[in-house]
């Protein structure tokens, strides 16, 4: 008799679940039916909004809805990641989530009216934009090595250019900073093309930026390239070696970048969004553009995203606390 009962209730269970499960089939079978937002937290033109603007345009014609950038920039991303996470958990509202706005933000700015964990819904990573360390041809610095040692023998002499105060770059640096051990001084551009023209010239004697921009100065011989921040080498500039080759085993600094939805958007979505996602990415011609810009294409699932940026978060904050960093 106990044991019917128990059958009995453990159909009723499985009867009382198939609705819900049937609803989130046919949400996501029937989604989208209008357009979607797609929020960017930096100004039109850079890494992030060309990528948003590359997936965007390819998610048109696989989802059958309009695929609105909406450049949201301000606190180095944290305008648009509050913007999200206020937004309705419906799926037609997204966005391009950046390191500095998830992983970087909450530590240097000591609080952000979000939290990087609880109030976002990870779907997928889609590249890492390494960190290139460069200097001016003229510098004695020929090697990262070179660096260093000059770096020891004269502590807080050398200065790097970066693109602002919690930049990647600027993290970056300091990242490679504790791990090398030395001090150098760090003088924060407004952006990352006023710092590249500072290092070329003649400014500043090192920069530490985004690829993409310095990849283009290095090749015309207006920098040399020292090192690259990712974990192999660069398509756009191979014959620069990594920051772990040269003597820094497991080095890596990303200035990775990623889709997320608010929390509690239904998993149906989700797993559309990540589907197409992947497969928008997955196109010659999408990683042929990224090869030329200097990004890395990578693919994590919402669960390897949503893990990944806990480990970044814990990473970057001990970082930025250690080093006593505070943004404006």
């Amino acid at each position: 008799m106990k044991s019917s009962l128990t059958c009995r209730g453990l159909l009723c269970a499985a009867l009382t679940l198939m609705p819900f499960a049937a609803i989130a089939a046919e949400q996501a079978e029937a989604y989208p039916s209008r357009p979607i937002r797609f929020l960017v937290g930096f100004a039109a033109g850079g890494a992030n909004d060309l990528v948003a603007r590359l997936v965007a345009n390819k998610l048109v014609p696989r989802l059958g809805q309009q695929v609105i950038v909406d450049n949201r920039a301000g606190g180095g991303g944290i305008l648009a990641h509050e913007l999200l996470v206020n937004s309705a958990p419906d799926g037609y509202t997204m966005i391009l989530a950046s390191v500095t706005g998830l992983a970087m933000a909450p530590a240097l700015r000591g609080k952000v009216p979000y939290d990087p964990i609880r109030d976002f819904l990870p779907v997928a990573q889609v590249v890492d934009a390494a960190t290139l360390f460069s200097a001016h041809p003229s510098s004695v610095s020929k090697t990262l090595g070179d660096l260093v040692s000059r770096a020891k023998k004269e502590p807080g002499s050398l200065i790097v250019g970066n693109p602002g105060i919690g930049s990647v770059g600027h993290l970056a640096f300091e990242r490679f900073g504790s791990a090398a051990g030395i001090k150098v001084v760090n003088v924060p551009y407004k952006s990352g093309g006023l710092a590249a023209t500072a290092a070329i010239s003649g400014q500043v004697e090192h920069l530490a930026g985004i690829i993409s921009s310095g990849a283009p100065h290095v090749k015309a011989g207006k920098l040399r390239g020292l090192g690259v921040t990712s974990a192999k080498r660069s398509k756009i500039l191979s014959e620069v070696p990594t920051v772990a080759e040269q003597g820094y085993p497991g080095f890596e600094a990303s200035g990775w970048l990623g889709i997320a939805f608010p929390a509690k958007t239904p998993a149906g979505i989700v797993q559309r969004m990540y589907k197409e996602t992947q497969a928008v990415m997955a196109q010659q011609d999408t990683q042929a553009f990224l090869d030329k810009s200097g990004l890395d294409y990578v693919t994590k699932n919402p669960q390897e995203f949503s893990a990944y940026i806990k480990t970044e978060l814990s990473r970057w904050s001990k970082l930025i606390k250690d080093a006593g960093i505070k943004a404006d």
